[in-house]
C-alpha cells in the first residue's frame, strides 16, 4: 500500500507565493513519475506539473514560467512552488503516482488565492 500526504495549502494573495509538498510512505522500490493535478469547483481534475524519476518536468501551460516542480528522492517528496498566484489557481491540489501500473492520490490541499 502507499500513501501520498500533501501539505502547505492555505489562502494567499493575489500575487503570492506558496509551496506544496507531498510526501510518499509505504511499498515504494523505485522513483516513481508523480505529479500536481488540481481541481476547481465545478471543473475536471486537470494536470499542473508532472515530474519523472530521474527529475525531467512537465507544465500545463496555464502555470509555465510560475510553477516548478522538484522531487527529492532520498525523502520520497515532491514539491510544488508557486509564484505569481491568480485568483484561478483557487482549486483543491493532488499528488499523484503511479508505481507498478496503479496510480495513487492524496486527499489534496485547497489553495485559495483572493484578495
Amino acid at each position: 500500500q502507499v500513501q501520498l500526504v500533501e501539505s502547505g495549502g492555505g489562502l494567499v494573495q493575489p500575487g503570492g507565493s506558496l509551496r506544496l509538498s507531498c510526501a510518499a510512505s509505504g511499498r515504494i522500490f523505485s522513483n516513481p513519475a508523480m505529479g500536481w493535478y488540481r481541481q476547481a469547483p465545478g471543473k475536471q481534475r486537470e494536470l499542473v506539473a508532472g515530474i519523472s524519476g530521474d527529475g525531467r518536468a512537465n507544465y500545463a501551460d496555464s502555470v509555465k514560467d510560475r510553477f516548478t516542480i522538484s522531487r527529492d528522492n532520498a525523502k520520497r517528496t515532491v514539491y510544488l512552488q508557486m509564484n505569481s498566484l491568480i485568483p484561478e489557481d483557487t482549486a483543491v491540489y493532488y499528488c499523484n503516482a503511479v508505481i507498478t501500473f496503479i496510480t495513487y492520490w492524496g486527499r489534496g490541499a485547497q489553495v485559495t488565492v483572493s484578495a
